[in-house]
């Protein structure tokens, strides 16, 4: 073999060499994990996983949100972003950027595990336990009206149903408050409130003004996130004032996101909370007129804050 071939074998084995390198240098850039979201401060979640590590990911435009189940119709999946609370499992995939922080890329979770999340953040346990004792009461006492008049019984299934639609009213106004009203680890900076007209869910143009800004304030602090919570007064059946506050909370995030130009990523999802948290006596008109209202807050976590 001649000088000149053995020069090229070497050349080509460089190459190879150089080639594997460079293919195991972008792969260990790669992170992939699964665990759970133990934190979240504004676009960044912070996932334990393995024997008990932590790794902080930053959220981004570009991060892929999937696998949420019930957020999967086109109005709520744009607010999927807002769902990645503390407790909740989920797959993370990222990469490492020129700073060394990690970037997500892609994030799946399950809608199941998402409600498991929200339990547990509103401690529902001891509350779904009561719940079950108070259906297995009922289908008893169902069990035994049976044997009375015909019109026993068509007034106990009306009842049945009526406390079917409380008891779901009640879970979501329990897993709003967990969620949108605990703030011991967050300081308000600001906050605006939006009242409506009795059964109304459009917006008054001469709030828009307050609300755009409250959303340019909101970007001059760090690490802000913004909530809305939506409320309606006592007149009406349950289950509507339920819809009302959460068409009313929903329309007050378009304006924040459309024309606000406030990131998903500093958005957290609508709150409705019905008839819950009653403004003054609710007997009066002025009372019921200031329970029909949207409050929007600008948050800062404590921590960045200094506090």
């Amino acid at each position: 073999m001649t000088r000149s071939q053995l020069q090229k074998i070497a050349c080509s084995w460089a190459l190879c060499v150089l080639f594997l390198a460079l293919v195991t240098a972008a792969t260990a850039e790669a992170v992939k994990v699964e665990g759970y979201i133990v934190g979240r401060s504004g676009d960044e979640i912070v996932v334990k996983f393995g024997s008990g590590a932590e790794l902080a990911f930053q959220l981004t435009d570009r991060t892929k949100v999937s696998d949420i189940g019930e957020l999967q119709n086109p109005t709520k999946k744009r607010m999927a972003m807002a769902a990645l609370i503390p407790g909740l499992k989920v797959k993370v995939e990222g990469v490492y950027s020129e700073t060394r922080q990690v970037l997500a890329t892609s994030i799946k979770f399950k809608g199941g595990d998402l409600e498991d999340a929200q339990k547990i953040q509103a401690g529902m346990h001891e509350v779904r336990l009561q719940n079950e004792q108070q259906q297995q009461d009922l289908d008893r006492q169902s069990a035994e009206l049976k044997a009375q008049k015909e019109a026993l019984e068509k007034q106990q299934a009306d009842l049945i149903e009526h406390q079917q639609q409380i008891d779901a009213n009640k879970a979501a106004i329990d897993a709003n408050t967990a969620r949108f009203g605990q703030l011991d680890d967050y300081y308000i900076w600001d906050e605006v409130t939006v009242l409506f007209g009795n059964g109304k869910v459009k917006v008054d143009p001469q709030y828009q003004s307050q609300l755009l800004a409250l959303a340019e304030k909101a970007k001059t602090i760090d690490g802000y996130v913004i909530e809305v919570t939506g409320y309606a007064s006592s007149v009406g059946s349950a289950a509507v004032n339920q819809k009302l506050s959460e068409n009313r909370a929903g329309n007050v995030t378009n304006i924040l996101l459309q024309q606000g130009h406030i990131p998903l990523t500093r958005m957290l999802a609508p709150g409705a909370m019905g008839e819950a948290h009653q403004v003054g006596s609710a007997k009066t008109a002025e009372a019921q007129a200031e329970n029909r209202r949207v409050v929007v807050r600008v948050l800062q976590n404590k921590a960045i804050a200094g506090i």
